[in-house]
């Protein structure tokens, strides 16, 4: 089978690997559909991702579905032909946490997660044409939700996460900071949550109008002049960037929330914090999700339509002039989607 497997820094390629079996308990996937995320990017161009360095080569992806080609012994509860999605954490140890985070197992301190160097070895990812995988992290897609649409169930729940992690949102006045994918789902979940009105704030105007047609009811231009507007209840960092921190905690009410949804850097790096102290703002640290690719499923069923989002599509054997679009402002992509079979059963 053909595989998307990044060897190091700026070297990417498809290689043929053998076809998995499925091992007890586990279902092989005939997988459809993956989504580029930021990490994959980091892997390919840097050959790290955070605090994660590649030692070995490593398949990418941790957003992807596609149909269960196969289950091994006492797998139940599933059939061949489904479609289905993937939860990409499996926590390593016991399982035990400490009783002020019992139950937030994205905070457990070692876990595997698809398409990852944090453990070696490294755990494969999906971009391929084949994944056996733990039947306990497979996620059925209901009925009316496609495979492509399944694979972004991964990044919706990231979104509901962060969505989660804030006050009630009903009635309330929300800004979104940094309309990247995240950013833009994040404007969704938000809206999906009965916000009533959602300001979207952003460089890029493409990745502006994704954030309108995904819900957003006013966007900024910050790069057109643009300034964010006054006193949010609610504010969603989604940028990562430390020079957004100082307008953004200004954006937020006195007594409000921030919540930090973008990726900070893990090194020094200047940023104006003063009013968090004089404003009292209280900043929630959001991070990945626990079981809210459940609620992402839920929403996709009901309605929640993520298409917009996706902007470029490449076959597999295309892997690296995905990436490049990716990560290049200049493409004006959002989300971009690779096939993962020559003939995909749906768009």
């Amino acid at each position: 089978m053909k595989a998307v497997v990044v060897h190091g820094p700026g070297d990417v390629r498809v290689d043929e690997r053998a076809r998995p079996v499925p091992g007890a308990g586990e279902v092989l996937l005939a997988l459809e559909w993956g989504g580029i995320c930021g990490s994959d990017i980091a892997y390919w161009k840097k050959g790290a991702s955070g605090t994660a360095s590649l030692v070995h080569p490593l398949v990418l992806g941790h957003e992807f579905a596609g149909r269960i080609a196969a289950l091994g012994d006492g797998v139940t509860g599933l059939h061949e032909g489904q479609p289905v999605t993937v939860h990409p954490a499996q926590p390593v140890g016991d399982g035990a946490l400490p009783e002020r985070i019992a139950g937030r197992t994205n905070l457990y301190p070692r876990v595997r997660y698809f398409g990852s160097a944090a453990l070696t070895p490294h755990t494969d990812g999906g971009f391929s044409e084949y994944r056996a995988v733990p039947a306990t992290q497979i996620r059925p897609l209901p009925d009316g939700v496609g495979t492509e649409q399944g694979a972004l169930a991964e990044p919706l729940a990231v979104a509901l996460h962060a969505v989660g992690r804030a006050p009630r949102l009903r009635g309330r006045t929300v800004l979104v900071n940094g309309c990247g994918p995240i950013g833009s789902l994040v404007v969704a979940a938000a809206r999906y949550h009965g916000a009533d009105r959602v300001v979207a704030a952003d460089l890029a105007a493409p990745s502006l109008a994704v954030a309108r047609a995904m819900g957003a009811d006013e966007t900024r231009d910050l790069s057109a002049g643009d300034v964010l507007p006054e006193d949010v209840d609610v504010v969603f960092e989604a940028s990562g960037a430390p020079a957004a921190l100082g307008p953004v905690l200004r954006a937020t009410a006195r007594g409000g929330t921030l919540v930090q949804v973008g990726n900070l850097p893990g090194t020094a790096a200047a940023a104006a914090l003063g009013d968090l102290v004089t404003r009292e703002i209280t900043w929630i640290g959001s991070y990945r999700f626990v079981e809210e690719i459940d609620e992402a499923l839920r929403a996709l069923r009901d309605g929640l339509d993520v298409t917009p989002l996706i902007t470029h599509r490449f076959p597999l054997e295309q892997a690296e002039e995905a990436l490049a679009t990716a990560a290049d402002p200049r493409s004006g992509s959002s989300k971009v989607m690779l096939r993962l079979t020559a003939e995909s059963t749906e768009s």
